[in-house]
């Protein structure tokens, strides 16, 4: 592919920032607050609008409900478009209400569960009034022991929760169906995996779709082949980008394995699948900065996508029909191994902005603007050590 292609399809790439990656969040065993994180969810479009702003490329952020809660969802929408986005994908929270310890659409209890369908129908009315085409669902519904529960009993709750959910969303709205195959239960959870989440968007009808946590799988996961199936399927809607090391990290995207993210957009870039499929980020800082992080996790999945739109699909494919296995196999290392950062200096000053957008931020003062207004500027700047 020429650069001119490239540089058309990086343009044509937009990536969504959520809400949560832009607050003090940590592990289980502590919080460490971050100079001028933000604390409400007007901080948090503040953030998302500047990380657009410095990578031209992120015009949307993914609200929770209900951490983003506001009374009037109309100013909410105006004040993220005044500063330049949009709102995204609506998240439900079925997890962080002390009436979830067993589960929310699954829950034994038909009270919870009403709790909890009731949420997701609220979170619906939301995407409504606020124009999001996206309704993300992850439950952390499950069991820790053998017996705690029936399985099938289970399934079944699921279905009739989300049957009733799917019923509601309006032309559209599209549901995602998030899976993951263990935490915060540790003996089942009721969607484990792509294949349990699939079959359910199969059930549900056209607006439901998979959507893919690169975290939220067992070590070792051909995640790359996951994508490809279900972009065959027609039943990919979307990712949550992240990087882990063993569990479910929540780390900087590509910071871990950069090779899978490379092969991961690949399928995406043969599939041509980009305007179908949301590319949404979901992450947690913990140690490192909240923005400058999520500005590079964008640059990260810009340059596996700018590098997976190099590979030689002819050359791919003649070594693949000869059977030349190393051939093969080198024509995809060397798109990887490709310094794409002339490139994509290019695509970035074609749009007016800087080559490297960590270091516009870093430059720019933001940091330190951001802790004195938002009243943290006793807390020694942490770009300051750097």
């Amino acid at each position: 592919m020429t650069d001119v292609a490239v540089l058309a399809r990086l343009a044509a790439l937009e990536i969504e920032t959520p809400s949560w990656g832009y607050g003090n969040s940590g592990t289980r065993f502590h919080v460490y607050p971050w100079p001028g994180a933000a604390r409400t969810v007007w901080e948090r479009i503040d953030d998302a609008a500047l990380v657009h702003e410095l990578t031209g490329c992120c015009p949307s952020v993914a609200l929770h409900i209900p951490w983003d809660r506001v009374d009037d969802w109309n100013l909410l929408g105006k004040y993220a478009a005044d500063r330049g986005v949009r709102i995204g994908a609506i998240n439900p929270n079925t997890f962080g209400d002390d009436a979830y310890r067993l589960g929310s659409l699954c829950h034994p209890d038909a009270t919870v569960r009403r709790r909890a369908l009731d949420h997701c129908l609220e979170c619906v009315e939301i995407a409504r009034q606020l124009g999001s085409t996206i309704i993300s669902l992850w439950l952390a519904d499950g069991t820790n022991y053998p017996g705690q529960d029936d399985l099938r009993s289970r399934h079944g709750r699921l279905i009739a929760g989300l049957e009733e959910l799917y019923a509601s969303l309006p032309t559209g709205l599209r549901l995602l169906v998030e899976y993951k195959f263990f935490e915060p239960a540790f003996y089942s959870t009721d969607l484990p995996d792509w294949g349990t989440a699939a079959l359910l968007c199969r059930r549900l009808g056209p607006c439901a779709q998979v959507l893919v946590d690169t975290g939220h799988h067992p070590q070792g996961t051909n995640i790359e082949q996951i994508v490809a199936i279900l972009l065959t399927e027609g039943l990919l809607g979307g990712f949550h980008f992240n990087n882990r090391k063993y569990a479910d990290d929540d780390l900087i995207v590509g910071s871990t394995d950069p090779f899978e993210l490379f092969r991961i957009m690949r399928e995406i870039a043969l599939a041509q699948a980009e305007q179908s499929t949301a590319f949404m980020i979901d992450q947690s800082h913990n140690v490192e900065g909240k923005i400058d992080a999520m500005i590079q996790s964008v640059m990260n999945i810009q340059t596996a996508y700018a590098k997976a739109l190099l590979v030689d699909e002819t050359q791919l494919a003649a070594a693949q029909e000869n059977g030349d296995v190393l051939g093969a196999h080198r024509v995809l290392v060397e798109a990887f191994e490709t310094d794409v950062r002339p490139l994509l200096a290019r695509f970035r000053s074609e749009k007016g902005l800087g080559p490297d957008p960590v270091k516009a931020f870093r430059a720019g003062g933001y940091a330190e603007h951001r802790a004195r207004a938002r009243g943290t500027a006793s807390v020694e700047s942490a770009y300051e050590r750097l």
